[in-house]
């Protein structure tokens, strides 16, 4: 049950691994609900009984909801028969995809803990994505942008650079340029064929607003006029789109969207460009 007289309940993510899986899940379930906020309860790496007592201990001191993803037979079964007797919802979120992975596969699994994050060819390729975008983050390094998977443009603030390590995460190698008033753009980066690059825009509105929030954060008063000024905003916005158009580069409009929003949109237009790919 919530907690009395307040808009917030107890949310316990229990695994034994890093707990990324849980805290998607349990947060994309939890934003449906505009009213209530959870107290989240964080017990990651629970791979032994003397781990899951002081879990058990934590849950009776705050009850609330319990997501689990433990393989441990043992250890799962514990978790909820205490859960049971305390009378709170416990779920664990892999098995119901395991059963249904098991009824079409057949066959036996064999349990491996944190198995997702094995040091394969997968997780290097992250790593060297990661690499090539931190070198390649804020119009670095020009000349090798031809060796990205994924170039952004755009004006200052439309979220170059966190879009791009998102990107990173997902093994796309990501650079971005920044396109500044009356700064000319590069010849490399308007010649570039290799890599899909993309515009990011917003209203002026936005862009304005979070300009004036960083620069209030950084105490900067010099030279902010033309930063600030809407009209000056707009005519950048205006001159970026300009040039994705002369190059056909396609545009995403961040106003309202997240980080994530935005990557998966740019991962789609690469996955659209790819199939289209000459074999």
């Amino acid at each position: 049950m919530p907690l009395r007289g307040t808009n917030y309940f107890h949310l316990h993510l229990v695994s034994d691994a890093t707990g990324e899986t849980l805290i998607m899940v349990a947060r994309a379930a939890a934003a449906q609900y505009t009213s209530m906020a959870p107290v989240e309860h964080m017990h990651p790496l629970v791979r032994s009984a003397k781990q899951l007592d002081r879990v058990l201990t934590d849950i009776e001191a705050a009850p609330g909801i319990v997501l689990y993803t433990l393989l441990e037979g043992e250890l799962a079964a514990r978790l909820e028969k205490t859960c049971r007797e305390l009378g709170l919802p416990c779920l664990s979120i892999l098995g119901p995809v395991m059963n249904l992975f098991q009824a079409y596969l057949g066959g036996e699994t064999k349990p491996r803990v944190g198995a997702q994050h094995v040091l394969n060819a997968e997780y290097f390729k992250r790593i060297d994505a990661l690499n090539f975008t931190m070198l390649h983050d804020d119009g670095q390094h020009v000349d090798g942008m031809e060796q990205a998977d994924v170039v952004l443009v755009g004006v200052s603030r439309t979220s170059k650079t966190p879009t791009s390590i998102y990107l990173a995460n997902r093994g796309v190698k990501t650079a971005n340029f920044p396109l500044v008033p009356g700064a000319p753009v590069p010849a490399q980066i308007e010649a570039l064929a290799q890599p899909l690059v993309v515009g990011l825009t917003a209203s002026p509105e936005r862009i304005v607003q979070i300009r004036q929030n960083r620069l209030l954060g950084l105490r900067a008063e010099h030279d902010a006029d033309q930063y600030v000024d809407r009209q000056a905003v707009a005519a950048e916005i205006a001159a970026a789109r300009k040039l994705c158009g002369k190059h056909n580069w396609p545009i995403i409009d961040v106003t309202r969207r997240s980080i994530e929003e935005t990557a998966a949109e740019v991962m789609s237009l690469l996955a659209a460009r790819r199939r289209l790919a000459p074999a």
